[in-house]
């Protein structure tokens, strides 16, 4: 399936930035030259989230469990262009997944492990999903999540949704069980069979590989297709910022559902040829023992988590950071105390990113902005003309600043304005959405971000986060939309009108609190509106209010439009943290 448009392949192939590698033709490259090399590896805490003991696989290993499950996918009447919507935890077997789509032309769109019915029955109505991909269990040994049966329950009710394939301990019968389908050993007959459906599917660099979601301003997640291209085009930004050397071991606590997980934990890894070393979830000690153990050259990690560890000396004994000398971070703003510490005292330099599903990246590195307590504010002022920077993505982009009221660039330094892209990173459009398409794009063909920013610096090199235009709440790095959760809670018992906003958090970043007015008569308490979310409307727990305030109504101007700027503030004092300072 391609979707990129003729001229915009011939632009950019031209131009030299795309080409016809696609991902499968990297794996098969370092399959052949590095067999015996570890390719990836679990978790050791495995058993805590997922079925099994932790599991480590050379990239031949890798390959014969691609072949195995491709050959299974054939059986089971699967084409190029079939969509899989694939929901699994940070496992050796994502890797295994995604090879094997990549090779037979097949399109992942991966979704996190907390993704319920509410998230899924949109997911499968947009892609007409063929196929899920799963655990019997993904969460704690008891009472975890159990996916496989959620599947099979929703395939009900969506007849696209034809097989729902999964490993672990009871399988449902309606299920298919890959590990007991997947077993035996290659034939030579079988082998045959999967070079002739290679060729047959004759995927091209150009073809969708994933479709990811993204959480905007709009109520329902929208899909955002990339291609073998627009995935390869990015790595260099990671790459290059962090100087990430060959065959280098990468930790990746990052889910491989998004932008931040797959760009820097399959495709980095693919054009590397290195090694990945999955962590789920984010679990402080197993990540320091992961670091200390399994010599790592480069991981991210949240600015809040970089922050505590760098007040906590002793967590970081045994960790060697002359190969760990780059940590990338982002998703909120970073400390300049925490980017100056590392540098100072353990030689480590924080890569500062920003980036987006739909392709709009930057990255703060210790070459163009050596100096930390500016790395931990600004990025580079990228794709603008009299500006040159060490990352080579940088020359293939353009960005412009667009005052929001005017529609004019802006071009002076201490003005906000809408951060916008073009260029071979960015995405065509969402997934069969034609309407949030035209939405997300100006007149001039830039991708409009909603993230506003000002230009800084004593040349004008810089651009500085200022904040979102959108109303969002970025939860651990992940977009949750407001709007969303607003129109559920209108239907939530005893709500008789709502708003959410986020409240700061020092760990988290931001975390959601609902302000409700209540219906005449009626009580509503955040255990209530948990239960509903949770119980009835089957939403992802991280969707879940945190904090509740209880209004006799909401403040609005003249217009009728909701303050939500009055209501951030009276949130943020519902915190922990505000409580103890006005105590």
């Amino acid at each position: 399936m391609i979707l990129v448009s003729p001229q915009k392949i011939d632009e950019y192939t031209h131009a030299g930035w795309w080409g016809t590698t696609t991902l499968w033709d990297l794996f098969v490259q370092h399959r052949r030259e590095r067999p015996d090399a570890q390719a990836v590896a679990d978790a050791c805490n495995r058993a805590d989230f997922a079925h099994g003991a932790p599991r480590s696989l050379t990239w031949a290993q890798l390959g014969d469990e691609v072949d195995r499950f491709c050959l299974l996918l054939l059986d089971s009447g699967l084409t190029r262009d079939d969509v899989l919507v694939v929901q699994l935890p940070n496992c050796v077997e994502q890797f295994v997944v995604y090879l094997a789509c990549a090779r037979l032309g097949l399109i992942v769109t991966p979704v996190p492990v907390q993704y319920r019915d509410h998230e899924l029955e949109h997911i499968l109505e947009v892609t007409r999903a063929r196929a899920a991909v799963t655990f019997t269990r993904i969460g704690k040994p008891t009472g975890g999540h159990a996916a496989a049966a959620m599947f099979v329950g929703l395939a009900v009710a969506h007849p696209d949704l034809r097989l729902v394939l999964a490993w672990g301990d009871a399988v449902p019968a309606s299920a298919i069980d890959i590990g007991a389908r997947t077993s035996a050993a290659l034939t030579d007959d079988a082998r045959s069979r999967l070079a002739q459906a290679e060729r047959d599917a004759a995927v091209t660099a150009n073809d969708v590989f994933t479709v990811c979601w993204t959480s905007g301003t709009e109520a329902q997640p929208k899909g955002v297709p990339r291609s073998h291209n627009e995935w390869l085009i990015i790595a260099p930004s990671i790459i290059e910022a962090a100087q990430i050397p060959q065959h280098a071991r990468l930790l990746n606590p990052f889910a491989l559902v998004n932008m931040a997980g797959i760009s820097t934990a399959f495709v980095t890894w693919l054009a590397l040829g290195g090694t990945v070393v999955q962590h789920q979830p984010f679990t402080l000690p197993v990540f320091l023992q992961q670091l200390r153990e399994e010599r790592i050259d480069y991981t991210v990690a949240p600015p809040a988590i970089l922050n505590m560890l760098l007040q906590n000396a002793a967590l970081l004994e045994g960790i060697d950071f002359k190969r760990l000398s780059r940590i990338g971070s982002g998703s909120a703003p970073l400390s300049d105390w925490m980017v100056r510490g590392f540098a100072e005292q353990y030689g480590v330099q924080i890569i500062n990113y920003f980036g987006s599903n739909e392709g709009a990246a930057l990255s703060g590195n210790a070459i163009d902005i050596p100096e930390p307590e500016l790395r931990a504010q600004f990025f580079p002022r990228a794709g603008v003309p009299g500006h040159a920077w060490s990352v080579s993505t940088t020359r293939k982009i353009r960005t412009r600043l667009v005052d929001l009221e005017s529609g004019e660039d802006i071009t002076v330094a201490g003005l906000p304005g809408e951060l916008r892209f073009s260029g071979p990173t960015i995405f065509s459009g969402y997934f069969g959405a034609p309407a949030f398409s035209a939405r997300a794009f100006d007149a001039q063909g830039f991708y409009k971000t909603g993230d506003l920013f000002e230009i800084a610096g004593d040349r004008l090199q810089y651009y500085h986060y200022v904040g979102r235009s959108k109303d969002l709440v970025m939860r651990g790095g992940v977009n949750i939309s407001s709007e969303e959760v607003e129109n559920l809670l209108l239907a939530c018992p005893g709500v008789r009108e709502a708003a959410v906003v986020a409240v700061p958090d020092p760990t988290m970043g931001e975390k959601l609190c609902a302000c409700v007015v209540a219906a005449e008569g009626q009580s509503v308490t955040l255990q209530s509106i948990a239960a509903y979310l949770r119980d009835e409307k089957r939403v992802a727990i991280y969707k879940v209010p945190e904090y509740l305030l209880l209004l006799p109504s909401l403040p609005r101007n003249p217009v009728g439009k909701i303050l939500k700027r009055e209501l951030r503030g009276q949130a943020a004092q519902l915190a922990p943290q505000a409580q103890k300072v006005a105590a």
